[in-house]
């Protein structure tokens, strides 16, 4: 039958024929099913039965007069599109077509129970699902359709909605031609979703374009909700590198979603005259995951397949039967936006000022934007939107395009990653917050704003207009034989540096991810029955929803912050320091107070490693253990290691590396190493003693400068005195890396100083560093100052002190000295 195909007889070769959808959809079921993908049965009615019915019903000519008069401004968009739809919906199908329509469901309903079967009926146009244009969800879709005259109607509302307002702006963009795009329908099988749950993946981040994750938004009921951005879901990340390592479960991040709506069939008894329906979800839903994890890791697995067979990053929808608990691809497009970004260059924004943040949510994009807002609370406002405002609203859906392309930044109250929202802001380049939850009530009509996005995942509405600066870094630079790496202390940051050229993570800082994300002290957690303020108790039990032992709750969140640092740089090292809070910022935790003495020098007190084997702290740091263990050992990034700071004697340090122990933390087993922060004057004079005990030095400049010279760094009256480069830190650090390479230990340095001074970058390079970590927005050039350094050292035949064979064989060969002067050149 030329008007049918079913999905088993057609693949990504017959586009013209089928549309994009229908073409993945038949791929899918050729090639993947056999690799374990799961796609519901389904058929296509041609994109030739498209033009059959227009011809047979003489549209063509009406239908181009219609769209002339946009054209030449006599007549509006929106009149123009209702006109055309009208016509269509109007249409008669040929008796060969409604015929063929009729026995392709018959036979689809024949290989299950229901006489009539409950099927999707989806818009696939010629134009759609492509590389360069996604046209996300520019045509309709209905849900729940029964019986072959309810078919027959929706593929007649399908063909209608090829004309919407948003699908003639669409194209217009997009330079493709109206009555040149045709439209296929697909009629596919529905997943009983309704009684379980839906999303949408994505085979790359879609902010940074790190193409080593997978995404994965979920909520329950059917997957409209997230798509169309009704629904705050919940999000998963997967690494991907990890997926087929046996007994290990990479998942690095995870957030609950509020999930208030879900999206069902009707039930008779409802007031809804819909084939589906939105209702409230129970406290218990918005409470709990959607997936657990063997489900992620199951769909994780199906996008890397899918991705590997289309052999480009990949946008897929997916759905949970909830009779059968099978999960299913229902459809599959080419990712469009981070794809096709440049590599080579890194564009960053920061803000320079600062001021009250008044609402927050998840960032879509990487920029900043200013503006004045206007709250548009329904489409029928949208009239009233100035150009170049910021919008605010309760969601966007494709009708909304047109104003939004004239944004400058975009603000909804729901949504998640992959809401239509979302996706839109991403393709037109403009910030977006999204899932903000009351941002129409907070935010004012015609206040000025800044909307930030360039803080990692979650986004920012600060109150009034921001300076901010934005760079662009050229990512071409020579390689070094001193590794560069990162300071990082956000998770939510982490992806946004995956391009960088580093060597990894010379200093993963755990107490960011305490204090911003965790913000409650752990002795709390361990003995939560025992507060005594019902205050803090109760905000406790608010952070901990959902946890029934409160330890975990800082155990998997300190765990996931861990394990999206280490994933951005993956198998590069990430050395993440164990806590180093003072007493005082201790303290600030919620329920610190009643853990923590006052003390008059918290710089020089109760900090660092005599705090791990203190009964004031030891179970406290067991859950700092656990997580790392969990890391490593359940999520299987064995890149992390670990470095104990301020850590003042010999003695501390066998009593410490003990107390890891105790906590399965071996130093050497399973690949672990441990490092010591050189900050204390003890740690270079005993170096050769604390080399034999650790794996290597990470020099912290400001606390050793201060300690060696006896000043605060802290005080302004001193300020001049504190200086790194001072003879007595650079003899210090040179005795260090002398003794220490002798032992076959490394040393590396991540204070900001070889940032700040090149000489003392310099000195570092000429005193045989092995590495240099810097934070983020200064590595590029430091890099290339040190290539630089290296390079002429070589023309100069000035060497550089070398390390012991025994310490460089831990470091990446160095280039024969012929390249090196090669990159100098064609640098």
């Amino acid at each position: 039958m030329a008007d049918i195909r079913w999905y088993t007889d057609v693949g990504s070769e017959h586009l013209e024929e089928v549309g994009g959808k229908n073409a993945s959809l038949g791929e899918m079921t050729r090639t993947l099913i056999e690799q374990g993908v799961r796609v519901p049965r389904g058929f296509a009615l041609t994109a030739s039965a498209y033009r059959d019915f227009i011809e047979y019903n003489q549209f063509a000519p009406e239908i181009r007069a219609h769209l002339e008069d946009i054209d030449s401004g006599f007549r509006t968009l929106a009149d123009v599109g209702a006109s055309i739809r009208k016509l269509i919906l109007s249409g008669a199908f040929p008796n060969r077509i409604q015929q063929s329509l009729n026995e392709a469901y018959a036979a689809l309903s024949a290989n299950y129970e229901p006489d009539h079967l409950d099927v999707a009926v989806r818009s696939s146009a010629t134009a759609e699902d492509l590389p360069e244009a996604s046209f996300a969800g520019q045509q309709e879709t209905f849900l729940n359709v029964r019986g072959p005259d309810a078919v027959l109607e929706a593929c007649r509302k399908c063909y209608a909605s090829l004309f919407t307002d948003r699908a003639i702006v669409y194209r217009a963009r997009q330079g493709f031609d109206h009555l040149e795009v045709a439209l296929s329908v697909g009629i596919q099988r529905m997943v009983r979703s309704d009684l379980g749950s839906a999303g949408v993946c994505f085979s790359i981040d879609t902010e940074t374009g790190f193409p080593d994750v997978v995404i994965i938004s979920a909520a329950w009921g059917l997957g409209e909700t997230v798509v169309q951005g009704t629904v705050t879901p919940d999000q998963y990340s997967v690494f991907k590198p990890l997926l087929n390592e046996p007994g290990v479960s990479p998942i690095v991040d995870r957030t609950l979603g509020s999930k208030e709506r879900k999206m069902i069939y009707r039930n008779r008894d409802e007031e809804c005259d819909q084939p589906v329906c939105e209702v409230d979800t129970s406290e218990a839903e918005r409470n709990s995951y959607v997936l657990s994890d063997e489900d992620v890791l199951e769909l994780a697995r199906y996008v890397v397949t899918i991705e590997d067979h289309y052999q480009r990053p990949m946008d897929i929808e997916w759905a949970k039967d909830g009779k059968t608990g099978e999960l299913f691809i229902v459809q599959a497009r080419p990712e469009t936006v981070q794809s096709r970004s440049d590599t080579s260059v890194l564009k960053t924004y920061d803000l320079v000022g600062t001021s009250d943040r008044l609402v927050t949510g998840i960032s879509v994009g990487q920029s900043i934007a200013t503006g004045r807002v206007c709250v548009i609370k329904d489409p029928s406002e949208i009239d009233r939107f100035v150009d170049g405002a910021i919008l605010v609203t309760e969601m966007t859906d494709p009708d909304w395009v047109p104003v939004m392309e004239r944004a400058s930044g975009i603000v909804t109250n729901s949504g998640g990653r992959t809401c239509h929202a979302a996706i839109v802001s991403r393709e037109l380049g403009t910030p977006a917050v999204v899932g903000c939850g009351d941002a129409t009530e907070l935010l004012e009509a015609g206040q000025e704003v800044t909307l930030s996005c360039a803080e990692g995942e979650v986004g920012y509405i600060y109150d009034g207009f921001l300076e901010f600066e934005e760079t662009e870094v050229d990512l071409d630079v020579p390689e070094t034989k001193t590794d560069m790496m990162l300071n990082i202390g956000s998770p939510a940051a982490a992806f946004r540096w995956w391009r960088l050229p580093s060597k990894g993570v010379g200093l993963a800082r755990m107490e960011f991810i305490i204090s911003n994300h965790i913000q409650i002290h752990p002795m709390a957690l361990v003995k939560y029955d025992e507060l005594e303020d019902e205050g803090v108790k109760a905000t406790i039990a608010e952070l901990t929803r959902g946890y029934e032992d409160k330890t975990r709750y800082f155990v998997d969140h300190l765990a996931r912050g861990v394990a999206k640092i280490a994933a951005a740089s993956y198998p590069h090292p990430v050395i993440v320091r164990m806590s180093d809070f003072k007493t005082n910022e201790y303290a600030d935790l919620i329920g610190g107070a009643k853990f923590e003495t006052p003390e008059n020098n918290p710089m020089l007190g109760f900090r660092g490693a005599s705090r791990y084997y203190s009964d004031r702290y030891r179970e406290g740091f067991a859950l700092e253990c656990e997580a790392i263990r969990c890391v490593r050992e359940e999520i299987g990034l064995k890149n992390v290691l670990i470095m104990i700071p301020f850590c003042r004697t010999i003695e501390e340090a066998d009593r410490v590396l003990a107390t890891l122990a105790d906590n399965g933390l071996v130093r050497g087993e399973d690949g672990l190493e441990v490092y010591v922060m050189a900050e204390v004057p003890s740690n270079i004079i005993l170096a050769d003693q604390f080399a034999e005990r650790f794996d290597g030095f990470s020099i912290g400049s400001n606390d050793l400068t201060q300690l060696i010279l006896g000043v605060d760094r802290d005080s302004a009256a001193l300020a001049e005195l504190f200086d790194e480069r001072n003879e007595a830190v650079k003899r210090a650090i040179t005795d260090l890396i002398e003794r220490a390479h002798a032992k076959g230990c490394k040393v590396g340095i991540c204070g900001q100083a070889p940032s700040d001074h090149a000489d003392f970058a310099e000195f570092l390079v000429e005193a045989g560093i092995d590495s240099m970590s810097l934070n983020p927005d200064s590595l590029v050039g430091v890099k290339r100052r040190i290539a630089a350094m290296e390079a002429q050292a070589v023309l100069d035949e000035t060497p550089v002190r070398p390390a012991t064979d025994a310490a460089r064989h831990r470091r990446p060969r160095v280039a024969p000295r012929s390249q090196e002067i090669e990159h100098v050149v064609t640098g």
